[in-house]
């Protein structure tokens, strides 16, 4: 199992942070063992996450995870200085695991630094002093402290910017195996050190000093091609065995295929895959920050409760025992008071210091430290035994008022947390009955459904998502398809090549029901469907092509009069069940549907009902349903059983 991300992982991750270049900072979260969530405002785009979980996992998820209601000091202090920051173009400090984001605001600029080593950190930075961070260490070389300068880990050999001499030079250093110079002094890590070997064709285990200056130049060029592909063009992959994520990393690994390899869209996806399989839900580590504060109080309470009450008890000892010890008290008392009337200061001390239960005297204050029945107080000499009695008495009694404070104060925070308590469990009580969400996969970020002969059909979202759906996902072999209606979804056909007529028009009513044509309530329409070769981004002389939107030449196959209407319905995809909405035919081996078509009632409204008749939370219709307006026109569903 992958314990920790690489870096080529983090390289990846930050080539996905492009897009929030010029976003603001919006909140910061902080909870659990070391989870940090920046929430972002993304210009065009809404609000978008990034979320640091378990100080080692980097990744934007799909949703906005829960969050505790109340900031935690860390979250609050971000908050004050980086709140609203204008966000600059992250970066991989070096082929280290770390990235700085740089902020700016109008005291000046910031830099919040997060390391993926050493156990984890959030920094926050400002003339390369630390403000603050999540984790204080002190390192061999460094120190991560409030007040510290930031001292950046010493630099290490960075594959992505070394020559081929470079390269030469640092496995030539080296005295141990290839594998382990690979991993060490290239600095690749364990896998990527395999997987160069495997590329270049070297057994791991040969020492370095053995391995010719040709061979050396095949695992340089390995490595090159390894690190262009993750710069220019990665492929997140997931490597599946029996079932459930092993490893993963932004390209195809010849040194894991053995294994299944899965095919995500972004390495964040990966990631939150992962976690999500391997349990390590950042939900199961939250804590309510309310809770942990309220407890740390009653602690506090109870503490000084449990002082007050015993100090009470001690005065009342004391006073005790100065009575059953009066007649020694008396003449103690009535020595020194005469005394001190008669000799120095000095004199008196000395005298006092051969009395055997007298600890120590203080003439400038009349006070006398000794023993009587086992029990050491401080006396006043110019008063007599009751006076100093009763002065015991009454600081007894002046402690008891405090603490019974202290109690009225207790209950009232335990109240306060039984209170808070019954909230949260009627919450959790609440969730439980919730309906639970479907396992999600990495296509549910555009539109889609799945032909009667099983191939995957997605369309963009928006201009964004329509963009990245034909770079990304339109291969050789797959079809393009888009309803002949203005500001239409692009859709892709997975492996369209092989398509039968009838999931070929499935997949242009698709593009039609999914598009303004839904809005406008027509009743029918048409589309047509392409191959990739015909989709451009160049326009025309003259022309512009602008964002989501591309240019098809050549012959259009056209699919005509395609009725508006869609079904929703329960299937299984990949053993899991899932609420698909998809072209009618695709339902015919259904047991549980509904049929919809553009209609009057609130779409939202509607789709909280949907939700309800499948026990899905409402966000998995909302998300899949045309937009606009819908109603209801048939359905298919099982009758209830009932006894005999």
């Amino acid at each position: 199992m992958k314990k920790e991300m690489s870096s080529f992982d983090v390289r990846s991750i930050v080539t996905e942070l492009a897009p929030l270049e010029g976003a603001h900072m919006d909140k910061i979260h902080h909870w659990g063992a070391g989870n940090v969530l920046f929430r972002l405002n993304v210009q065009g785009q809404g609000k978008k996450e990034l979320l640091f979980q378990d100080r080692k996992w980097l990744y934007c998820p799909s949703g906005k995870p829960e969050t505790p209601t109340m900031p935690t000091a860390f979250a609050s202090f971000l908050r004050k200085y980086i709140d609203n920051a204008r966000i600059g173009k992250a970066r991989q400090v070096g082929f280290d695991r770390i990235v700085e984001i740089p902020l700016t605001k109008s005291d000046g600029d910031y830099s919040l630094i997060i390391e993926m080593f050493g156990g984890g950190n959030v920094l926050l930075v400002k003339d390369g002093t630390i403000l603050n961070c999540l984790i204080q260490k002190t390192f061999r070389d460094r120190k991560t402290r409030p007040g510290e300068p930031y001292v950046m880990p010493k630099s290490r050999f960075d594959p992505t910017l070394s020559t081929e001499a470079d390269f030469l030079a640092s496995f030539r250093a080296s005295d141990a195996d290839a594998v382990r110079t690979l991993a060490t002094s290239v600095n690749l890590g364990g896998q990527y050190a395999e997987e160069v070997c495997k590329r270049a064709g070297v057994e791991k285990s040969t020492p370095a000093a053995q391995v010719d200056d040709a061979t050396v130049a095949r695992m340089y060029e390995a490595m090159e091609s390894i690190v262009q592909r993750v710069l220019a063009d990665p492929e997140p992959t997931a490597y599946l065995k029996d079932g459930k994520i092993e490893d993963f990393a932004p390209v195809l690994l010849e040194s894991r295929s053995d294994l299944e390899a899965k095919g995500f869209a972004t390495m964040s996806e990966v990631v939150e895959e992962y976690l999500r399989e391997t349990g390590e839900a950042i939900e199961d580590a939250y804590v309510d920050p309310a809770v942990e504060k309220l407890m740390k109080r009653i602690s506090k309470q109870e503490e000084t409760l449990l002082d007050y009450r015993l100090q009470e008890e001690e005065y009342r000892k004391k006073a005790e025992a100065l009575y059953a010890d009066y007649q020694k008290a008396s003449e103690l008392i009535s020595v020194l008071d005469e005394q001190s009337k008669k000799i120095t200061w000095e004199k008196l001390k000395e005298g006092a210091a051969k009395i055997p239960f007298v600890e120590s005297i203080d003439p400038s204050k009349h006070l006398v430290t000794a023993t009587f029945s086992d029990e050491s107080m401080t006396l006043d000499w110019t008063k007599g035994v009751d006076a100093n009695a009763s002065d015991l008495y009454q600081k007894g009694k002046d402690i008891g008022e405090k603490a019974k404070r202290a109690d009225e104060a207790l209950q009232v925070s335990k109240d306060e947390l039984a209170k808070l308590q019954k909230g949260i469990d009627r919450e959790k009580a609440l969730a439980a009955e919730r309906a639970q969400p479907t396992k999600q996969f990495w296509f549910e970020r555009y539109k889609w459904f799945v032909t009667t002969g099983g191939r995957l059909v997605m369309a963009g979202r928006d201009a964004h998502s329509n963009d990245n759906i034909v770079k990304k996902h339109l291969k050789d072999g797959d079809l393009y398809a888009h309803a002949d209606v203005h500001g239409a979804p692009s859709v892709v056909v997975k492996d369209g090549a092989k398509a039968s007529d009838e999931e070929l028009r499935q997949a242009c009513l698709f593009a039609l029901a999914q598009s303004k044509a839904w809005i406008a309530a027509l009743s029918e329409g048409g589309a047509f469907w392409v191959y990739p070769d015909q989709v451009s981004k160049t326009p025309n002389p003259g022309e512009f092509v602008p964002r989501g939107a591309f240019i098809v030449r050549g012959k259009r196959n056209y699919e005509y009069h395609l009725p508006m209407e869609l079904a929703i319905g329960e299937i299984y995809h990949e053993g899991s069940r899932k609420v698909m909405c998809g072209p009618v035919d695709c339902f015919r081996d259904c047991e549980k549907y509904l049929v919809v078509r553009p209609g009057k009632p609130k779409s939202g409204r509607k789709a909280n009902e949907i939700a309800k008749r499948f026990d899905v939370p409402e966000e998995e219709i909302s998300r899949i349903v045309p937009p606009g307006d819908l109603e209801v026109i048939r359905e298919v569903w099982p009758k209830p059983e009932t006894d005999d």
